[in-house]
């Protein structure tokens, strides 16, 4: 075992995280919604869902930065509730916002952290270039945050989340906003450190192909967890092949399939980033689609514009689940709310300078 793994606070017995009826309302809002369910130990765990749906509301409870109105958790063996600075000692977060100092190195930005969490000064050292090298960021470690890329700030908070080798690992939209290869470059560090450091990770995310990281996935929507289970078991749900057309008069082909064909079809509304002629896109979950879509086009009298086959991805599930993509994010209440909170901090800030 390593010194990481063998200095950390005492791992309890069962679950690193157990959940029951967890529940947080706001002024009559209900964000999170009776939700239950356990996490195991080096498990990689992800909270699927579009902006609004809860996901972060959860995790600001789990870490003890609010309180729940009803329903109890358990991290580490210690309970959110009554336990709060043992559940802290247990995890490392990375916030959705970015929360380092820029005008301060990465090298004191690590110490700064290690000393909050009562590190030992002999060792904070050691670990800094541990979770630095960890992340590709030695190299860097003198120069202050306010020059490092996005991605590189990203790295930085996955390290200091570390450097006090906690159970559990919080990452919040982890990825949010960042380009595609260096998405890919920070799941790469992730599956390292679990595997180096034994730690569980719990994240939450509106990519699909970021989910596909999890071991297994929680979908929430509107603060319910509607299915939880693996990546592959969950698209296993779906069944079949995905067709999707675009026809010129939707609902004159959804009355036909339904009609010729008894095939159930579900309507999408064009979306922005849609290109082709206008109209809505119809989706069907349908066995050996390649093999019916044949047949299917020579019996349908209404013009198709366009047609997909493929297998089913968590997108289909989240649609099939929930009945609207994931891409399909409005602004909710808490959304506004935080909004509006982080505008009066900018304006207080810009009143004192």
């Amino acid at each position: 075992m390593n010194d990481a793994v063998s200095s950390r606070p005492p791992v309890s017995a069962g679950p690193v995280i157990e959940v029951k009826n967890l529940t947080k309302r706001f002024n009559g809002l209900t964000a999170v919604d009776g939700v239950s369910f356990s996490i195991n130990r080096k498990e990689i765990f992800g909270f699927l869902g579009p902006n609004g749906a809860g996901k972060t509301t959860t995790i600001s409870m789990l870490c003890t930065l609010l309180k729940p109105t009803s329903g109890s958790a358990t991290l580490n063996g210690f309970d959110i509730a009554t336990q709060q600075d043992a559940v802290r000692q247990s995890i490392g977060i990375v916030f959705q916002d970015p929360t380092l100092d820029d005008q301060l190195t990465a090298w004191e930005n690590l110490h700064f952290h290690a000393m909050l969490y009562n590190v030992p000064a002999s060792q904070r050292r050691e670990r800094a270039e541990r979770v630095l090298d960890m992340v590709g960021l030695i190299d860097r470690a003198g120069d202050r945050v306010e020059t490092y890329s996005g991605g590189m700030k990203r790295r930085l908070e996955i390290a200091r989340g570390l450097m006090h080798y906690p159970h559990v690992l919080f990452l919040d939209e982890p990825t949010l906003g960042l380009d595609p290869q260096t998405r890919s470059a920070i799941w790469d560090h992730v599956h390292e450190l679990r595997a180096q450091y034994d730690i569980t990770v719990f994240l939450t995310t509106h990519y699909m192909d970021e989910a596909e990281n999890c071991d297994r996935i929680a979908i929430i929507d509107t603060g319910k967890i509607v299915a939880l289970d693996t990546p592959g078991a969950l698209k296993h749900r779906v069944g079949g092949d995905i067709i999707t057309l675009r026809s010129a008069d939707a609902a004159t082909t959804v009355a036909e399939l339904m009609e010729k064909f008894s095939l159930e079809a579900q309507v999408q509304p064009a979306s922005a980033d849609t290109s082709g002629p206008a109209g809505d896109r119809i989706y069907l979950e349908v066995p050996e689609g390649r093999t019916l879509l044949p047949q299917m086009l020579r019996g349908l009298d209404t013009e198709i514009l366009s047609v997909t086959v493929r297998e089913p991805t968590l997108d289909d599930v989240f649609l099939s689940l929930t009945g609207k993509q994931i891409r399909e994010e409005t602004v909710d209440k808490m959304d506004a709310m935080k909004t509006r909170v982080r505008r009066r901090r900018a304006q207080r800030g810009a009143g004192h300078r």
